[in-house]
């Protein structure tokens, strides 16, 4: 128990829960009052923070990144390109990867998750070249210094050109040397506790960058270790015509053979399942991670979220890489699956609440955090506040609808286990100007080789 007061967030412009219309109050990193209508807090010796300007949401959940693209943004090489050449075009830069250049990238993609009002993210990082052997330490440092909840994946390759797969030898690893590390890291950083900050799960990248050996061991090793599985799955029908040529089934067929198909498992993408697969999928307890933005700009297709949680799949969103998406703003992210989605369902299917509750409870699911995602007693304190009195927000009626609707960008202030990590829309302590300047000399670097 800390000697920190409880603070109340008192009387907010409007707030993402019920019988909270007065605020929250919140202690050692919970939320232990909910405030109704024309009530005070029953909480003794609260510390008080006006929230009157503020529109009040849990913290947004980003289920799949990969941090270290921010170092490729709008790469002319790989600008108008599908998934498998865009990867092709890519892999080469990312091979130049070091240690000092992915810390800038993790710290740049960090901070705007943060500012943009995300309190827990993954990340699935899976290139490995010489010398950046630890890679997921060097996340868990930047996290750390941030103040962000972060579930960490140790991604894999191991299927390189020379094998059939699409990445070039320099980035892979020999299985062997992936499951050790693997072990290695949840025995170092994955914290088991309700208030962990730092946890850890296994990811080999995708069944076109993996053998079917390494799928099933760490499968096996998760199990073990009693950590998540992440991959990335049904992303474009390339991807179905490989997995038909190279194991003669479809890729959820190929999930389920090599011991993935439960409810450990979380999945990016997932355009291309048929009815039935959903409905496995939802059997399955399987969770999908809706990345709007990246499947738009690689014209990958669109994931079937009404379809998928009418079959009991329990859908997430993420930012995906800042090389597909070119950014890392999560509130941007649920204004666009609102969009795509409402495109292609309809004004009764699809609503702004519905793309809050995937950037939040279902997200939670996603990442298996149920103490996350939700503003109730006994949640987590993580909470993103926001303000609307920028131009985007003038002449608003409902303030909740207004922060999807007129494209919220910013959070004023972003709480994460009861500490404040973003003051006045910035993260205390953060030299921004000094971060863009190292981090574009770092991406220009790897672009010159």
């Amino acid at each position: 128990m800390s000697d920190a007061k409880p603070i109340w967030i008192r009387d907010p412009l409007a707030i993402l829960a019920d019988g909270a219309e007065r605020g929250v109050v919140v202690r050692d990193g919970r939320i232990v009052e909910l405030v109704p209508a024309g009530a005070t807090p029953a909480t003794a010796d609260v510390v008080v923070f006006d929230a009157s300007a503020h529109v009040v949401l849990p913290g947004l959940i980003n289920t799949h990144h990969h941090f270290y693209q921010t170092l490729t943004r709008a790469l002319p090489a790989a600008m108008d390109r599908e998934l498998f050449p865009w990867l092709q075009a890519l892999y080469p830069v990312w091979a130049r990867l070091t240690p000092d250049a992915l810390e800038l990238g993790v710290t740049v993609a960090m901070s705007e998750l943060l500012l943009s009002g995300c309190t827990t993210t993954t990340d699935h990082h899976y290139v490995f070249p010489a010398g950046l052997e630890d890679a997921i330490d060097i996340e868990v440092g930047v996290a750390s210094r941030l103040g962000v909840r972060v579930l960490l994946t140790r991604g894999s390759m191991n299927l390189s050109q020379r094998d059939g797969g699409l990445p070039p030898d320099s980035v892979v690893q020999d299985e062997d040397t992936i499951l050790a590390d693997s072990a290695r890291v949840v025995a170092r950083h994955h914290q088991r506790a309700e208030d962990a900050m730092v946890q850890i799960a296994l990811a080999p990248c995708s069944p076109f960058s993996v053998t079917t050996s390494l799928m099933r061991a760490t499968a096996d090793l998760a199990d073990k270790l009693d950590v998540r599985l992440h991959t990335h799955l049904a992303e474009t029908e390339d991807e179905n015509k490989f997995c038909q040529q190279m194991f003669g089934c479809r890729p959820l067929d190929y999930l389920e053979q090599c011991g993935w198909l439960n409810a450990r498992t979380w999945l990016a993408h997932g355009i291309f399942f048929n009815a039935d697969e959903m409905k496995r999928l939802g059997k399955a307890k399987t969770t999908i991670s809706h990345c709007a933005c990246s499947n738009q700009l690689l014209a990958s297709g669109c994931c079937p979220v009404c379809e998928m949680e009418e079959a009991g799949v329990g859908i997430g969103i993420g930012v995906d890489g800042s090389a597909s998406n070119d950014g890392s703003n999560l509130m941007q992210e649920v204004r666009a699956a609102f969009l795509l989605q409402r495109a292609r369902y309809g004004v009764s299917k699809v609503s702004h609440k519905d793309a809050l509750r995937w950037a939040t409870k279902g997200s939670a699911a996603c990442v298996g955090r149920p103490e996350l995602g939700e503003i109730a007693v006994g949640k987590a304190a993580d909470l993103a506040l926001f303000r609307l009195d920028e131009l985007r927000f003038s002449g608003h009626g409902d303030p909740l609808a207004a922060l999807v609707l007129c494209g919220a960008h910013r959070a004023d202030r972003v709480m994460v286990a009861g500490k404040w990590a973003v003051i006045d829309g910035a993260i205390p302590g953060l030299d921004v100007a000094g971060l863009i300047r190292r981090h574009s000399s770092a991406a220009q670097a790897m672009r010159a080789g």
